[in-house]
């Protein structure tokens, strides 16, 4: 639980030492910080005026406030214009999910009534985490890592949600290059997979062909767009036992477009990446229109989008559903990734981050509704040529949706195929590069908060070299096994439980109350009681509800039926224990780095925030550190637990 931390507790004594009368309540800290800002001066023998009783009158500007004011650091670079860390934050959480996962995972637990817990989740999970990674990193000016100067101890957090980041960043430019093969394809006429190739040595249906599904029921018939998916693009393995092959060369040269495009969106850093935005986030949304335009004008799509929002009320109170809901509103707003502190880290520290989150929260909801109603309306006319009794008979989940059930739909119109394939493909592709270019940027950052001599260009070169090295993996025939095996040990199951550590870091040890009064002072509005329950209780509450339901329900990982090789099992394990080890290793170094002789007064200040935490100009920190000053001499010497944690939410 969290009391108000002093100002400048939290930090490794010094060389630079600042010597201060001791005050009677003894709650100042007056050790300064080892690191890396120039020199500041030496103060000593400070002595305050003593009132009767022994107690320090507090003055209105301290020695250590304008030692605040002395501090130099390297100035982040910032956003062009606010409306490119909207646009951003956008293209960011605007991706793959929205369009694929989103109308699945609904179709799969429950349809309309699906809407029902993501909507609640989303207001009480997904809205408050993302409120307060913007505050808290817009406050600072500090990335997913340096954001936990707030509270040194829990490092380890920041350090694997970019090790997470890292990892779903190089399978995601994966899926990038194989949406460019189908890019490329859908010029052709007529489209490639709306034909079967004797090749694929198999029983095939063409795609362009309108044939009864329960005509073929009996039989191993697959259509031409599957095959095309499975055989002509992946050259899926059945399996990894022996290897997972060698990289087919076409996957190779399609993944050096995607990575071509963020290396040359990063190049100049934050101030490209924000002028790219306009294009990111715009243009995705001017295809969608088309596409729902087109769509509605099939026939039988109203059956499919009906399919699409029906409720299902007896699914409602199922626990998976809404564990599904949650993992989605993580997929869909791209929290607890660190991506979204990055962006914020470079804000104005008064842009109205409030008013952003409300727009990216609301678009994040209309793209993903959106985006159901053109799959499913597509579906649901596949689903009247072909007669099929059944919507499900014609739906595949994951890659499939967007790789097989929708190409399988285009090669059925009679009207320019070619038009639709290559809408749809584009709006996946930008959509991609969106959300890639803010996980290059989180990892980007990283680099260069920790070594700033580093010019944007060479680091984004070196990204894109490594990324695109590491990515070759996902173009071979076992590349898909590798890519689902990696993004639950290594990215879902550890960006969840890192989830529950930084609501509880920023709740219970920095503070609820801490952070309404940073709100205050940086935005000058009071928060509400909403965001006060949420972040104390219900978010954190639900966050570790999940993680619990999650660990109690699992099951061995295989994909699509396929055991893994027991060694890869333990590799997997390995993968997940390198993220959320994290946390506990730089735990133990914060604690070893403290010089304090007592080891409870070592502990203490391990989750306390660093001298200099607050905001990056020196003369709004001095102000800052005054106004935390005198918080503290005004709290009660003496308060029970129950008025802590009373304290601590609503203060």
């Amino acid at each position: 639980m969290a009391t108000s931390n002093p100002a400048f507790e939290g930090d490794e004594p010094s060389d630079t030492v600042v010597t201060v009368r001791t005050f009677s309540a003894g709650t100042f800290d007056t050790s300064a910080s080892n690191q890396q800002t120039s020199p500041t001066p030496k103060v000593s023998n400070l002595h305050a005026p003593t009132e009767q009783g022994g107690s320090s009158r507090t003055s209105t500007v301290h020695p250590e406030m304008n030692l605040m004011k002395n501090i130099q650091k390297v100035q982040r670079d910032k956003w062009g214009k606010d409306i490119e860390f909207l646009l951003s934050c956008i293209a960011l959480s605007v991706g793959l999910g929205n369009v694929w996962r989103f109308p699945f995972t609904a179709l799969e637990n429950g349809g309309g009534a699906f809407v029902i817990p993501y909507l609640i989740v989303l207001m009480l999970v997904g809205r408050p985490i993302y409120y307060l990674e913007m505050l808290i990193s817009q406050f600072s000016s500090r990335g997913c890592i340096n954001v936990y100067d707030a509270s040194p101890a829990m490092r380890g957090i920041g350090v694997g949600q970019t090790y997470s980041t890292f990892i779903v960043m190089t399978y995601y430019a994966s899926l990038m290059a194989v949406t460019m093969r189908y890019l490329i394809a859908s010029f052709g006429d007529p489209l490639p997979w709306s034909e079967c190739d004797e090749a694929w040595n198999a029983t095939c249906i063409d795609s362009r062909l309108i044939t009864n599904m329960a005509d073929n029921a009996t039989t191993k018939a697959v259509t031409s767009a599957e095959l095309y998916f499975v055989k002509d693009v992946l050259k899926e393995a059945t399996t990894i036992h022996d290897g997972i092959g060698t990289p087919d060369w076409r996957l190779v040269l399609c993944l050096l477009v995607p990575w071509t495009c963020i290396c040359l969106t990063l190049i100049k850093g934050i101030k490209s990446s924000g002028k790219v935005a306009y294009f990111l986030a715009i243009f995705p949304y001017v295809v969608m229109v088309v596409l729902l335009v087109r769509a509605c004008t099939l026939e039988g799509a109203g059956d499919g989008m009906l399919y699409f929002i029906k409720p299902q009320w007896d699914r409602i109170l199922e626990a998976k559903v809404w564990y599904a809901a949650v993992t989605q509103v993580f997929f869909s707003l791209t929290i607890c990734f660190g991506n979204v502190m990055m962006y914020s880290s470079y804000n104005r520290f008064h842009n109205n981050v409030y008013r952003d989150v409300t727009i990216v929260s609301i678009m994040d909801t209309i793209t993903s509704m959106l985006a159901g109603l053109i799959v499913f309306g597509v579906i649901g006319h596949l689903a009247h040529v072909l007669d099929a009794p059944d919507i499900k008979q014609v739906v595949r989940g994951g890659a499939g949706l967007a790789f097989i059930t929708y190409p399988d739909a285009i090669a059925k119109f009679t009207f320019w195929p070619q038009f639709f394939a290559i809408a749809f493909f584009l709006m996946l592709f930008v959509l991609g590069i969106g959300s890639n270019v803010g996980m290059a940027t989180t990892i980007m950052t990283v680099i260069r908060d920790r070594f700033p001599q580093l010019q944007p260009a060479l680091v984004a070169v070196c990204i894109a070299v490594v990324g695109f090295g590491i990515g070759i993996i996902y173009t071979t025939p076992g590349g898909q096994y590798v890519l689902d095996f990696l993004d639950f040990y290594g990215a879902s199951f550890v960006a969840l439980v890192l989830a529950v550590f930084e609501m509880f870091t920023f709740s219970w040890i920095y503070g609820v109350s801490r952070i309404c009064r940073d709100i205050e002072f940086m935005l000058g509005i009071k928060t509400g009681l909403y965001w006060r329950i949420c972040w104390g209780f219900i978010t954190p509450t639900l966050l570790s509800a999940i993680l619990l339901y999650h660990i109690a329900t699992y099951e061995t990982f295989t994909f699509n039926g396929y055991v893994y090789p027991d060694g890869m099992y333990a590799f997997g394990w390995c993968v997940f224990a390198a993220g959320v080890l994290q946390l506990p290793a730089w735990a133990i170094y914060t604690f070893l780095k403290r010089k304090e002789p007592d080891w409870r007064d070592r502990l203490v200040h391990c989750f306390k925030p660093t001298h200099d935490w607050g905001p990056e100009d020196p003369e709004l920190n001095a102000k800052y550190h005054e106004s935390v000053y005198k918080h503290e001499q005004s709290l009660p010497r003496e308060r029970s637990i129950a008025r802590r944690i009373f304290d601590n939410v609503f203060s």
